[in-house]
């Protein structure tokens, strides 16, 4: 009997020691092809102020991943921190500045940053809540405008355009300066100390007769660029929005991916449908 007992207990241990090693093999086996997915993928993290750029970005997402490459977006309220986070490695590339502004961050502060495709422009506008239209601007009329230095030959090109000012002749009208303007017949204030974002809430509050607003932050306020402004650039605006890279990056495999998903035609009507006009898409 004892020989018996002995033999079943053995008998049991090897089944019980064959089915742990059956297990413990799956599970490796598992690992490794669960280990082999992930390594298949690339993940791209992307910095982006809220509106257009994260949306934007966040409908290139499921296309992305079908090419494999996983896209993390991290939004930032106050644009001038993204730069910086790129600089130091926290993103491989960031998606809120125009040409201009990228230039000038690199000649301020020794950034080595470089574009790596132009996406979009969002046209910048003249919002007034007492006036209804250019022809209506009284004499002595305040405008209010950014505190961003690359922002002003933008906005004084735009007043030139309407016949508001004239500028100097033969200079670069992107870094246009108040000294730049030559004649300013409605002698219009113009007032700096403005930060961007804030924009649109002084303009709700009525502050000053003409409010200059970049369209990211009029569409963060609800606002509409096309209906709400009395007067806005037009699309041949060199103010072009781009993905921006640490230097040499932008030849790499999954930036070269999100460039490309970012002309595409899906994504560029989607731009045209969503905002109507008040965001515009470009391909190079």
């Amino acid at each position: 009997m004892k020989k018996v007992l002995t033999f079943l207990f053995s008998a049991i241990l090897v089944v019980t020691l064959a089915a742990c090693g059956g297990k413990e093999k799956s599970s490796s086996n598992n690992g490794d092809e669960n280990s082999k997915g992930k390594d298949d993928v690339k993940t791209l993290v992307v910095g982006a102020t809220n509106e257009p750029h994260a949306v934007i970005l966040e409908k290139a997402k499921p296309i992305l991943k079908e090419k494999g490459i996983e896209l993390k977006i991290e939004t930032f309220s106050k644009y001038e921190l993204i730069n910086p986070a790129l600089v130091d490695g926290d993103l491989d590339a960031n998606f809120f500045q125009h040409i201009p502004y990228l230039e000038l961050q690199n000649k301020e502060f020794k950034y080595d940053l470089e574009n790596a495709g132009g996406i979009h422009i969002e046209p910048i506008g003249i919002y007034s809540k007492k006036y209804k239209s250019l022809d209506e601007i009284k004499d002595g009329a305040t405008v209010i405008m950014s505190s961003n230095v690359p922002d002003h030959g933008r906005i004084l090109t735009l007043f030139e355009a309407k016949g508001l000012i004239a500028l100097k002749d033969g200079i670069d009208k992107t870094a246009a300066t108040l000294d730049d303007i030559t004649s300013n017949p409605k002698n219009l204030k113009f007032k700096y100390d403005y930060a961007p974002d804030l924009l649109p809430s002084i303009y709700n509050n009525g502050e000053g007769d003409l409010v200059v607003i970049n369209s990211n932050y009029a569409l963060d306020a609800d606002l509409n660029p096309i209906k709400d402004s009395i007067a806005i650039e037009d699309n041949e605006s060199p103010y072009v929005n781009v993905i921006a890279v640490k230097k040499g990056d932008k030849d790499k495999e999954e930036i070269k991916a999100l460039v490309e998903v970012l002309h595409s035609e899906e994504i560029q009507k989607f731009i045209l449908d969503e905002w109507d006009g008040s965001v515009v898409p470009v391909t190079e």
